[in-house]
């Protein structure tokens, strides 16, 4: 492992410093070698070339069909290589899509077509931009291991734990203090801070009842980020490691996450994944969503690995350690935007300094329990990142290497999404509503050069993304969201500073299930407009005559019609708010436990499923056990057993349900260090 050094590289024309200019990196994350240049320009000279040359629709139909071959045949075979191919053969059959698109379809006989044509061609040049730099960004992903600690704990170095909170309750606050309480690190070394920017006077009593810092301020200035900036003011250590309060780390996630630290004293950012135990409103709405990825999983299961290649990583706001030196030399937490994390880690990768990701869920927290409070996170999301792009365009400026600039320019293009995302829904619509054609091209030539781009794009990202995500997950994602972001992305283009940081709501409970019209009534709106579009089309079809040409543009315009509904009633469903009775998630974890009987007895048993609230196990009742019981349930965490005072709920033959019973704050740790502390506690759901 080499170190890296840093060398002065003059003054950051942008504010006056210095910045650190990065002259070696271990081999990782430094971007592609000569060779990897040299093939990199190749491939780009077959794309330019397969892209322009020119085909009649039935030779480019045939071109389509043998492309698609290739595909289904090198789809076969595993490894990276056969992986960057794909991406080659699919850039060449999108790009040559483009290309005739430019070249041979813009002819619009009327100023309306004129604009409905154009803004068509603009949302499809925006979605091939973002294939190209999702492809760069990640065709590579790096997938790095934890590093060792030295031997000697008395070397490590000292590192405050801060767990910020605005206006969230004090149950899913608890988990989060006392797990951090218990992470393996030198107790001397390690200091867990309340930062309560609600100041609240029950907290207070917490952190002093736990041993636990308590740090608040007399305003609210910069929301987060301010609060954080505060602490910093006012605590010493080396690292700051940083948990949002429903975030509940493992007991193992600062010995896996520091030794990149330590290792590498020019890093600035170790990341890991924001891993969910409670499921998504998509995965909780919808029939089907228990069957399907976390919406959040591509982030932390591909891109942010991808981004690391690039040493372009950047900071999620929690599950996170960073370097104190490192923030003090830009000043502290980023205040200028909503998504003061990812504008921290631009400012740091401007001054020469690295990230890690680690693609291991060391720690776990609540996902938006309601559509509307999932749509408000993106908002603010999409507005902080659009704010970014504005006022700290990561194409311009010093200090990143072109791969970073690939990367965060990608993350804040992806939230412009949602004007093109309502120009591909409603496209069709322009025909079949308004007679207009915009697209002046035969339906058998859009569709043997548009349908190879449609089917390489979505089969080559679906190779990359695996089990990340599912293709027709995303169209449902991004409807969800568009018609609310459209306002948002004007808005915050236009005008970059407005805009204030919101708290995402955790831990509510829903007596009873009903239709969220609030969260959905742009898709209602757009629903109606699309089945009018389909309606028209079928009754076209069906009850007068066409000409061959006016017949095929009605059946495309009417199948594309058809498919947007699909996609617009399915992001409808996600609406129909399910009950949510249950006060604590419940996490599937198979674990040998000990269970003490009150008679002295030691059973073996196997948790099926823990929660904060209880368990249900498996194991023989015994005879004469009367129910209502209390008992201790032995669990092996590190090198001494775990004991949990627990009530038998009912025990009916091999399954028992109990509930914790603690009356302390040290028992109330010992259920949480059972539930979350585990080193392999998310590791085992295979979630990323």
């Amino acid at each position: 492992m080499s170190s890296t050094t840093t060398e002065p590289a003059g003054p950051n024309p942008a504010d006056g410093l210095v910045v650190r200019r990065r002259v070696g990196r271990s081999g990782m994350g430094s971007g592609p070698n000569l060779l990897g240049w040299v093939l990199g320009l190749i491939s780009f000279c077959i794309v330019v070339a397969i892209s322009t040359v020119p085909l009649l629709p039935r030779e480019q139909a045939v071109f389509a069909v043998c492309a698609a071959i290739i595909f289904l045949i090198g789809n076969r075979f595993s490894g990276k290589r056969m992986t960057l191919f794909l991406v080659v053969l699919s850039l060449a059959v999108s790009m040559r899509y483009i290309y005739w698109r430019v070249t041979e379809t813009l002819e619009f006989p009327s100023p309306f077509e004129l604009l409905l044509g154009s803004g068509l061609l603009l949302a499809e040049v925006y979605a091939i931009l973002t294939l190209v730099l999702g492809y760069i960004q990640n065709v590579w992903p790096l997938e790095r291991k934890p590093l060792p600690l030295p031997a000697d704990p008395a070397t490590w170095p000292t590192v405050d734990v801060y767990i910020p909170t605005y206006n969230e309750p004090m149950t899913v606050v608890r988990a989060t203090v006392l797990a951090a309480m218990a992470m393996d690190w030198p107790r001397d070394k390690m200091k867990v801070w309340i930062l309560d920017d609600g100041r609240r006077e029950e907290f207070r009593q917490f952190a002093d009842a736990c041993g636990v810092g308590y740090i608040t301020r007399t305003d609210n200035v910069h929301a987060k980020a301010g609060n954080l900036n505060n602490a910093m003011k006012q605590t010493d250590g080396e690292f700051i490691c940083i948990f949002d309060c429903d975030h509940v780390p493992t007991r193992a996630f600062l010995q896996l996450t520091m030794g990149w630290m330590v290792a590498e004293p020019n890093n600035a950012l170790v990341q890991t994944p924001h891993h969910f135990y409670s499921p998504d409103p998509f995965q909780r709405n919808l029939a089907a969503g228990t069957r399907v990825p976390s919406e959040g999983n591509l982030f932390y299961g591909l891109i942010q690995d991808g981004n690391d290649y690039w040493n372009a990583t950047f900071f999620c706001g929690s599950c996170a350690v960073l370097r104190r030196s490192a923030l003090d030399e830009i000043g502290g937490i980023a205040i200028e935007t909503v998504t003061e994390d990812a504008h921290t880690m631009l400012k740091l990768h401007r001054r020469g300094w690295d990230s890690v990701y680690l693609k291991l869920p060391l720690a776990a927290g609540l996902a938006t329990e309601r559509l509307a409070l999932h749509i408000g996170q993106r908002i603010r999301w999409a507005r902080g990142m659009i704010q970014i792009l504005r006022i700290d365009n990561p194409l311009f400026g010093p200090g990143l290497n072109w791969g970073q600039r690939v990367c965060y320019f990608q993350a804040m293009g992806h939230f412009l999404f949602a004007i093109p995302r309502l120009v591909f829904l409603t496209a069709p619509l322009a025909y079949l509503l308004a007679a207009q054609n915009i697209i002046t091209a035969s339906p058998l030539a859009i569709t043997a050069y548009a349908l190879p781009h449609i089917f390489h794009s979505v089969a080559t990202n679906s190779r990359l993304q695996r089990n990340w995500r599912h293709s027709f997950w995303s169209e449902i994602y991004e409807t969800v969201l568009a018609l609310f972001l459209v306002r948002v992305t004007l808005v915050t283009l236009i005008s970059p500073r407005r805009g204030k940081f919101n708290v995402t709501a955790k831990g509510g409970l829903l007596e009873n299930g009903f239709f969220d019209l609030g969260a959905v009534y742009p898709n209602l709106i757009l629903a109606f407009l699309v089945i009018a579009g389909v309606i028209r089309g079928l009754v076209s079809l069906i009850f007068f005559h066409n000409e061959t040409l006016v017949f095929q543009a009605l059946l495309l315009n009417t199948i594309w019609a058809s498919l947007s509904l699909v996609v617009v009633l399915a992001a409808l469903a996600v609406g129909r708010e399910t009950r949510q009775i249950r006060s604590r998630a419940r996490m599937t974890a198979t674990v040998p436990v000990n269970l003490h009987m009150p008679d002295g007895r030691v059973l073996p048993a196997t948790t099926r499923d823990l929660s904060q609230g209880g368990g249900s196990l498996a194991s023989p009742r015994p005879t004469g056990f009367v129910d209502g019981s209390d008992i201790d349930i032995e669990f092996e965490l590190g090198d001494a057993p775990l004991m949990v005072p627990a009530r038998v709920l009912r025990w009916e033959q091999q399954f028992m349900q109990v509930r914790w019973q603690p009356t302390t704050i040290e028992e109330e740790s010992r259920v949480v260090q059972a539930v979350f502390d585990r080193a392999d506690a998310w590791r085992s759901e295979g979630v990323v």
